[in-house]
């Protein structure tokens, strides 16, 4: 092999193992999409761990990248049609649930020592250890 051809062959083996390091934590993501529990879960995530891992041993290139082509449509084709989004990431129930304040309003969150909140507290009959106040500009 000369110079130029091994370190194609070295790009390309390390884009591959990238693509199937990928494709992996898709698939043990969207596995626990599938199980509802974490006891379902374990067994499912070990079948897959045993597809990827008999595969392991691989070293002729094409063959490796028409088993990343046919686990890449496996996934797509039985990925979880409803997935898990945590509710204050992009997508989930409680993103941007708060709206933004209008122009020329400025929210300030203060947090007092304990002694200026009992002294607030006995003057403005409030008891909270925070204080909020909303300026306008």
């Amino acid at each position: 092999m000369s110079g130029i051809a091994k370190v194609s062959f070295i790009a390309r083996r390390a884009a591959q193992k990238e693509r199937v390091r990928i494709l992996y934590r898709r698939a043990l993501r969207d596995t626990l999409n599938w199980a509802v529990h974490r006891h379902l879960f374990y067994p499912d995530a070990d079948a897959l761990r045993e597809r990827f891992e008999a595969n392991r041993n691989v070293e002729d290139v094409e063959t490796i990248d028409r088993l990343i082509a046919d686990g890449e449509a496996s996934y797509n084709k039985w990925r979880h049609p409803d997935p898990y989004i945590v509710p204050w990431a992009p997508g989930g129930s409680k993103f941007n649930r708060n709206p933004v304040p209008p122009e020329g309003v400025i929210c300030l969150n203060i947090y007092l020592h304990h002694a200026l909140v009992s002294a607030y507290a006995r003057c403005l009959h409030y008891s909270h250890s925070m204080c909020q106040f909303t300026l306008v500009a």
